[in-house]
């Protein structure tokens, strides 16, 4: 007997894929949507037996938002969670919300297929490596540090550090330069440099990564003590308006 669930992705071409062949092997979905952010008033109001909720950062802070207020909105909806390889406090996360089940993007539609069968019974529908990890990191979150600002942060000289979070304030290359004391083609350069160390593709990217991850606030303390460059511009904030063009 197919399953009544919907299949929610910020990607919808990926949605869509999965919603067909599920539908192709006996299930009746009723919907494929995104964005993941307006998932929970979807899933309340059609209330399916599971819910596949995508996301491609596990990790981020509040990502599973949606799964919690499912949870506690619709208790007998079992969601399970669709994305990358996740890290230990990525899973965890994800079950500390009420997900009751975590399928990789990669996976074959039958390994998916199952995961709906297990939540559906009531299972942990989640690979053994996977859970493993998680627990490990729920017994011993030290073992495994994940401060990705952090991390990030030490990829970049001191100089770097000024111009990302001069870039946050949404300073252009002109007035980086003159901020800074150097020529535009330099400060161009910088920019290029902080993009391709944090492995985005512009400077919105790169403000958004830096907010996300906590990086706008130590990289803040590091220019005020550091002062590598020119007269210190103040702190971003996440909220701060950049450009969203490249450098």
């Amino acid at each position: 007997m197919g399953v009544r669930l919907m299949v929610v992705d910020d990607h919808r071409l990926l949605a869509e894929a999965l919603a067909s062949a599920l539908k192709l092997r006996g299930h009746r979905v009723l919907a494929a949507a995104a964005p993941a952010a307006g998932a929970a008033e979807l899933v309340i109001a059609r209330t399916p037996e599971v819910c596949l909720l995508g996301t491609s950062t596990p990790a981020e802070p509040g990502i599973f938002d949606p799964v919690a207020r499912i949870r506690r909105e619709r208790p007998q909806v079992a969601v399970v969670v669709l994305g990358p390889v996740p890290s230990p406090r990525g899973i965890a996360a994800a079950f500390a919300a009420g997900a009751c089940g975590y399928v990789r993007h990669d996976e074959r539609i039958e390994g998916v297929e199952r995961a709906i069968m297990k939540a559906r019974a009531g299972e942990a529908a989640v690979a053994p490596a996977l859970l493993q990890g998680a627990f490990a990191e729920l017994l011993n979150p030290a073992a495994q540090p994940d401060d990705e600002g952090q991390r990030l942060l030490e990829m970049l000289t001191p100089r770097e550090v000024e111009v990302l979070v001069r870039v946050a304030d949404g300073e252009d290359t002109r007035v980086i330069a003159a901020g800074m004391g150097i020529a535009p083609s330099t400060a161009r350069t910088h920019v290029q440099r902080v993009l391709m160390k944090l492995g985005v593709g512009s400077r919105l990217e790169a403000a958004a990564l830096a907010a996300r991850t906590g990086l706008l606030e130590r990289a803040g303390t590091v220019r005020d003590g550091a002062a590598p460059g020119g007269s210190a511009s103040g702190t971003a904030t996440a909220g701060a308006t950049v450009p969203g063009r490249g450098a």
